[in-house]
């Protein structure tokens, strides 16, 4: 069986699909996928999985009918030359325009996976992220409309959905977030600390979005840098194009007043998390964050919101602390308590590695994912 893998971003199908894209292989399909924009090093990468890479056109912020249209028109070129059997979209247009595209060029197996609901579902102060919004539900309700199945990374994405009318309760599947591959991302030593005065290393590692609360991050290092605790805080990221993006005038002067130790766009994620004993997630929403994830199977404490996505992946004052969306106040008490109790770091991040192993395994996810696919769930 011929399968494509539809995605809005190259570097995310590695990263983040690798092992699905793996666990098809194994099931003896021929696998393909299509994204925008790949490097030579992503394309050699996919082929030495055995995956066929394609391009298709595709913007992947903003609502601009000539674009978008092009981009419809590249998927069903696309999709007619690839002739899959199935089709797996995840990411907004992907899911949209890929979901359209597969049925218009014949495609009966059509599945999407709603990963996160973007800025369109989290900031709606304007009449113009108002009608974007209902731009975007009336597209979601089209192409999910011509999806078989739907995989929901969290309880409360599925029941908007559903509440909405954007997609039938019979076909939405919750799984576990993308999942994470235990083996390479292992238990891992926690930096030495002082006894008597613990400098405490703290990491974000998001686009640089208002949405992901590096804002109120950023706030919290203020705050308590200026109460006198030994502390740094760890930034990697980079400014996206996208209109919840901070600004590089914000980044700059935090930079300037030792806020943050900024560390760019990385690659070796585990690097950072070993030189880290708190994970930290401000985000307003996820689908379910990878980067949490991570963390939690490096056994890292984890401090992220009481919000859609977030909140499945912290047990309070167990593997760490659920706070206030959009609350730095509420960010700042529950670092300082990592501060004054410092023996919890140790404590609440071997709580996080058991609970990865027990909830978020990739190949149980994995499973879940073909078995529905395959027809057999």
């Amino acid at each position: 069986m011929r399968v494509l893998v539809i995605a809005s971003f190259a570097d995310s199908i590695i990263g983040f699909r690798g092992d699905l894209l793996k666990a098809m292989k194994d099931q003896g399909k021929d696998v393909h996928v299509a994204a925008p924009d790949y490097t030579e090093e992503q394309k050699h990468a996919l082929q030495d999985l055995g995956v066929t890479p394609h391009s298709f056109a595709l913007q992947r912020t903003g609502l601009n009918p000539v674009k978008d249209t092009k981009s419809l028109i590249s998927l069903y070129q696309l999709i007619k030359q690839v002739k899959p059997e199935q089709t797996l979209a995840y990411t907004i247009k992907p899911v949209i325009y890929g979901a359209i595209a597969a049925r218009l060029a014949g495609v009966k197996n059509v599945y999407s996976m709603i990963t996160g609901l973007g800025y369109v579902f989290t900031q709606q102060l304007t009449a113009k992220q108002k009608l974007l919004h209902q731009i975007v539900c009336v597209l979601y309700k089209v192409g999910l409309g011509f999806s078989k199945g739907v995989f929901f990374q969290n309880p409360d994405d599925a029941e908007l959905f559903i509440s909405k009318s954007l997609v039938a309760k019979s076909k939405a599947t919750l799984i576990n977030g993308s999942g994470i591959n235990l083996q390479r991302f292992p238990e891992l030593a926690l930096p030495e600390m002082a006894s008597n005065k613990p400098d405490l290393h703290f990491l974000l590692i998001a686009r640089l979005l208002k949405d992901k609360g590096v804002l109120e991050y950023a706030e919290a290092a203020k705050q308590l840098k200026a109460q006198g605790y030994s502390c740094v805080f760890h930034l990697a990221g980079w400014i996206d194009d996208n209109p919840s993006a901070i600004s590089q005038q914000d980044l700059d002067s935090w930079i300037d007043q030792e806020l943050i130790e900024y560390h760019g766009r990385v690659s070796d994620v585990i690097g950072l998390i070993q030189q880290c004993h708190v994970y930290v997630l401000p985000s307003y929403r996820e689908g379910t964050p990878r980067t949490v994830l991570e963390a939690m199977s490096c056994a890292r404490a984890i401090v992220t919101t009481d919000a859609p996505g977030c909140r499945e992946t912290v047990v309070n004052n167990q593997n760490g602390y659920l706070i206030k969306p959009k609350s730095a106040d509420s960010l700042t008490t529950a670092l300082k308590r990592y501060l004054e109790q410092p023996e919890l770091v140790k404590q609440h991040g071997l709580a996080s590695r058991q609970y990865a192993e027990q909830r978020y395994d990739v190949n149980r996810v994995n499973q879940r994912i073909l078995n529905v696919m395959n027809g057999v769930d």
